[in-house]
């Protein structure tokens, strides 16, 4: 045991944050009903009324996931959309938002869009720009940092602590997506983050057959709960079923995550220079400009996603994907078996995201398997 007498984190989430001592069932149980009753004198048996404000076979994976992160409390969505939308639909009109240029795609999109609509101003910044963060925020008007580390697809690096000390300054929260790297690399919170968002539906459940979002705070104030009402009264609450499939996919997480990590780094250092590439996005490569700040604050490894730029623009890298035999063409990441995607074609034709770029999602695959496969894609071309 360590941390205070309690079992390590890999082995609490292999439990799943379940107890079997209450019931004696192993598996963590499915609850599948909408309505909860209440007892004789109307008081609730279990907290909890109706499932879209509650339901227990939510409650397990959020205390794990608040757990892991080190967190307050969680909140699991319908979506990664849903879950970071209700963040910015808890902010008031007027408010100010700062965000990457260079970030998930969806939802840099739709904040551009809705802000707009909502009345809410949007700086989007170069976080390769050492300045540019500090001129996009804005004091008191400023209310939410919303950054993504490793970057979605350049991997771009960003220091949690310096951006949670600006937003401080700023009086501004700090949101941090930390999809890619997990808690099992990487707990924001520690590093001065006020909530973590994540994309579940990648490694937390590490199946691809789960559509989910997550939240988790630092604090349950106010803030928290204007989004809870987001989620509750927009109906952006997670399936039972969803939930407890995401919960059965986090019992895996901490080997997933470190198996996945040691391919993508197996993979980046063999085709570091490769003649066909003019470079491999990785912040485990001590080549990476960000490897200093990646290596320190995270534990463990670098994650599974990479991105290679192939020399001869965007018609050689679509026909380096298309010769691939065994990494699958397919959107998504964070799952068992390794994907690879142009992201050019799929963000269209205003994305930032270079036009020679692969993003690769790294499985559990044997490495040598997909270097090989990588190998005679490139040498096919």
């Amino acid at each position: 045991m360590s941390e205070n007498g309690r079992w390590r984190p890999a082995t609490r989430t292999a439990h799943g944050g379940h107890d079997s001592s209450t019931h004696g069932d192993v598996v963590p149980p499915l609850r599948p009903a909408t309505s909860f009753a209440r007892d004789a004198a109307y008081k609730l048996i279990a907290p909890g009324s109706y499932s879209r404000d509650d339901n227990p076979t939510y409650t397990e994976p959020e205390a794990l996931l608040a757990d892991l992160e080190g967190g307050a409390a969680a909140m699991l969505f319908a979506s990664g959309m849903a879950a970071a939308t209700a963040v910015v639909m808890a902010l008031q009109p007027g408010d100010r938002i700062a965000a990457p240029t260079i970030m998930y795609w969806g939802l840099r999109d739709w904040l551009i869009e809705f802000c707009g609509q909502w009345g809410l101003g949007l700086d989007l910044f170069d976080v390769t720009d050492p300045a540019a963060l500090g001129g996009v925020l804005q004091p008191g008007k400023t209310k939410l940092l919303w950054i993504e580390t490793p970057a979605n697809p350049t991997w771009d690096v960003m220091d949690i602590a310096a951006c949670a000390a600006a937003a401080k300054a700023a009086g501004a929260r700090l949101a941090v997506d930390s999809t890619v790297p997990t808690p099992v690399l990487t707990r924001p919170i520690e590093h001065g983050a006020d909530i973590v968002f994540h994309s579940a539906t990648k490694y937390l459940n590490g199946h691809g057959d789960v559509v989910a979002g997550a939240l988790v705070t630092a604090q349950a104030d106010d803030f928290w709960g204007k989004i809870r009402s987001v989620r509750t009264h927009g109906g952006a609450v997670l399936g039972p079923f969803e939930a407890w499939l995401l919960q059965r996919g986090m019992r895996t997480l901490f080997i997933r995550v470190a198996r996945a990590s040691a391919n993508a780094l197996a993979i980046a250092r063999h085709f570091e220079g490769h003649p066909k590439l003019t470079a491999v996005l990785y912040a485990g490569l001590e080549s990476h400009p960000g490897h200093a700040i990646a290596a320190r604050q995270m534990r463990g490894g670098f994650g599974g996603m990479l991105s290679l730029r192939v020399a001869g623009g965007a018609e050689q890298a679509l026909a380096v994907a298309a010769g691939l035999r065994l990494i699958v063409r397919a959107t998504s990441l964070g799952g068992v078996e390794s994907l690879v995607e142009h992201r050019a074609s799929i963000e269209g034709p205003d994305s930032p995201v270079p036009p020679d770029l692969l993003r690769l999602s790294i499985g559990i695959e044997e490495p040598e398997d997909l270097i090989a496969d990588l190998e005679q894609a490139l040498g096919a071309t």
